[in-house]
């Protein structure tokens, strides 16, 4: 899985554009800039986006190919970002952090259920989730995201699987893609904000 992604982001253009994803934008703009942790991040567009908006981001990813794509992009604007490369049960740190940002982190499901209980330990409590993933009703669409079933989500995978959050909004929905080249058209998503208790 990780030469896949090494592959993808290593072509000159950005998979899924350097703008960042709507529904990320969205969210973090309504918040006060603080503490924004983005696992899986790729190639940096959502973690430059805070970072210009004056959240102070820690970044990773698996796929050094990724890493380097946003440091490239980091550069372009001028403006500095902590990105690690890591696996996500192998990510540690001293911080607790505002705001974890899950955009499109579509983990092997073996390891996807610890993976997200790993991540919630480095919230504040109180820290806010925000989550934008396909759904598995994704599955068979041209729009993007992987092409096994156990990796997409359902409402009760997120909840069953985000213990301890109080949902401020969960919902599946359809939405309109157009993030690059491998996000394009209509997807089947599930979008949540959720608060640690």
């Amino acid at each position: 899985m990780k030469d896949f992604w090494n592959k993808r982001y290593t072509k000159d253009s950005f998979a899924y554009g350097t703008l960042p994803n709507a529904y990320m934008k969205q969210e973090l703009d309504k918040l006060a800039p603080g503490s924004l942790l983005l696992p899986a991040e790729g190639e940096g567009r959502n973690a430059m986006y805070a970072v210009s908006k004056g959240w102070d981001v820690i970044a990773f990813d698996y796929s050094s190919a990724a890493q380097k794509k946003a440091l490239q992009l980091s550069e372009k604007t001028g403006l500095s970002l902590d990105y690690q490369v890591m696996d996500v049960l192998n990510f540690r740190s001293s911080k607790k952090f505002d705001v974890l940002g899950l955009c499109y982190a579509h983990f092997p499901v073996d390891i996807r259920a610890n993976a997200h209980l790993h991540l919630l330990q480095f919230l504040k409590p109180g820290g806010v989730v925000i989550f934008e993933a396909f759904s598995k009703t994704q599955l068979g669409k041209a729009s993007g995201g992987p092409k096994n079933e156990e990796m997409l989500f359902s409402i009760q995978e997120i909840k069953k699987e985000f213990k301890g959050l109080d949902f401020e909004y969960l919902q599946e929905i359809m939405v309109y893609l157009n993030e690059g080249e491998y996000h394009q058209g209509e997807a089947s998503v599930i979008r949540f904000v959720g608060k640690l208790s």
